[in-house]
């Protein structure tokens, strides 16, 4: 019983590989992508990034993660990219004429489209950054120089998921004693969802001050404060830090130059091909690509030893 329980617990570790790395990896890694991504409109970029943060994050939290992503992918981009045409008429490329006499152009709709793909890229690979960089990995980077806003930021980031969790335990209380908001009358569900809108209130308000008095009372924020820290930084946090600043610096720099652009208004128009070009796709292709091959090295090493037993 004990060994299975160890084995199902390490075998879920083992797609968690990249979060046992160094914070400041971690943190710089998810600068470079996120930022990369709500500035590049390249067509090929945003799918490239779309593809690794959806792969990644299903990688982290599993099967579900395809349903969750979904339930907001889907609306979001067709929200996005119907919405950009209705009010957005520019473009050369006349498709037809809405009734109000305005155009519908294919720049457009293809702008909607990119728009669209970057909304959910970033959301995705915010999904991915709150499993990753948890609580006490951001007080660790940030607790010494902005001590109330990092403990602030720290917060307001694991407030969802845990609300979530508490909303589910309370929801579940409550069904038990027949005030569910899905029982009764109109009336009497409004009742029962008042009742627990104040149970939350009460739970959060209640948390925020017991945090508070508890970094109070270990001295949080003030000079000559000791931290315990069990974030060593060995030599393969430095080769990894290298290798994503290297990626993400060479990126960079094709950007500043221009090397990723694409135009979408009067008319589409992508740079044309250069080697340089060619180059910085790839860098940020394996940029992207960089903490999947992580988890996948790590899975091959556990199946080898797997075998071996």
């Amino acid at each position: 019983m004990g060994i299975s329980m160890i084995r199902q617990e390490t075998e879920s570790d083992q797609m968690n590989a990249f979060k046992t790395y160094h914070p400041i990896v971690n943190f710089v890694y998810f600068i470079f992508v996120i930022g990369f991504s709500c500035v590049f409109m390249n067509p090929v970029c945003l799918c490239i990034s779309l593809f690794c943060a959806f792969t990644y994050s299903v990688m982290l939290k599993g099967k579900k993660a395809v349903q969750t992503n979904l339930i907001y992918m889907i609306p979001t981009m067709l929200f996005a990219a119907l919405m950009n045409p209705a009010f957005n008429h520019e473009g050369i490329t006349i498709i037809a004429y809405f009734p109000s006499g305005n155009p519908l152009t294919l720049e457009s709709v293809a702008y909607g489209i990119a728009a669209a793909i970057m909304i959910v890229t970033v959301i995705c690979w915010f999904s991915c950054y709150t499993d990753i960089m948890t609580s006490d990995k951001f007080i660790y980077l940030f607790g010494r120089v902005l001590p109330s806003l990092s403990l602030i930021l720290s917060m307001t980031l694991r407030y969802v998921p845990r609300f979530s969790a508490q909303l589910k335990t309370v929801a579940n209380a409550q069904r038990c004693m027949g005030r569910d908001i899905s029982n009764g009358s109109i009336v009497q569900r409004a009742k029962h969802g008042l009742s627990i809108l104040s149970v939350m209130t009460t739970w959060a308000l209640e948390n925020a001050i017991e945090t508070a008095d508890s970094m109070k009372s270990r001295g949080y924020g003030y000079p000559g404060r000791t931290a315990f820290s069990i974030f060593p930084f060995n030599k393969r946090d430095k080769k990894a830090l290298l290798c994503i600043m290297i990626l993400g610096l060479y990126t960079l720099a094709g950007k500043l130059v221009g090397a990723m652009h694409f135009r979408f208004f009067p008319s589409m128009q992508i740079n044309a091909f250069s080697i340089f070009g060619l180059s910085v796709l790839i860098a940020y292709i394996a940029l992207c690509i960089y903490p999947i091959v992580i988890e996948l090295r790590e899975v091959r090493k556990w199946e080898a030893i797997k075998l071996k037993i």
